[in-house]
């Protein structure tokens, strides 16, 4: 039940992501920048929950719709680069450019294919956004807390979000139980970095962002 639970985390991630990719330009940006982040994550949570229904039956045969679905979705939403410059912690001093987009590059991959599996498995659990704790206006750095409810308890979910310059709400971190998962990425290139001497090459060739329970 938990390694699905944390497949469920990164569907719901996933959610988040898409709610954001929703605003491109113009009025749909300015939009999206009025409706709060509770109500975005509500909002686009149904809406993707439907393109899960309507990728599940084929997903096994061909995989690679829904992917492509997705991977659309977080380019839209996702500055990779950015993302990536955070995960990599300290070792961003010494990479070069072209490392920096190469692991973002790898990054985006395999969050894609590992944890887009994870979407089409999602089952029985309820999701919950709870309703923000007091006035949000005028903040640009809010946590939108969710609850998953399933047959096991009831598990808190919270994602941090902010507002970037062009008045987007994008998701920078997500702790699922307890498990951080900015922390957890962090930590597992700082591991993988030590395991090869601090090739940062080998550690994006051998990149995966399987979670583990630390943390």
């Amino acid at each position: 039940m938990y390694s699905r639970l944390k497949q469920s985390v990164l569907t719901l991630l996933f959610l988040v992501l898409a709610g954001a990719a929703v605003a491109e330009n113009g009025d749909e940006a300015t939009e999206q920048a009025i409706q709060s982040p509770h109500a975005m994550v509500e909002t686009i949570t149904g809406e993707l929950l439907k393109s899960i229904a309507a990728h599940r039956d084929s997903f096994e045969q061909d995989p690679e719709p829904f992917f492509s679905e997705l991977d659309c979705l977080l380019g839209k939403a996702v500055d990779f680069r950015w993302l990536a410059y955070n995960v990599m912690g300290p070792y961003r001093a010494q990479a070069t450019d072209e490392q920096l987009k190469r692991f973002a590059s790898a990054f985006r991959r395999d969050l894609v294919e590992t944890y887009g599996r994870g979407l089409v498995s999602y089952g029985d659990e309820t999701i919950v956004v709870l309703p923000p704790a007091g006035d949000l206006t005028g903040q640009r750095k809010v946590t939108v807390q969710q609850e998953i409810h399933g047959v096991d308890g009831v598990f808190p979910l919270y994602y941090s979000m902010a507002v970037n310059q062009k008045g987007e709400w994008k998701i920078t971190n997500v702790v699922i139980n307890g498990i951080n998962l900015g922390k957890t990425f962090r930590n597992q290139f700082a591991q993988r970095a030590q395991k090869y001497g601090g090739n940062i090459d080998q550690v994006i060739d051998s990149w995966t962002s399987k979670v583990e329970t630390e943390a």
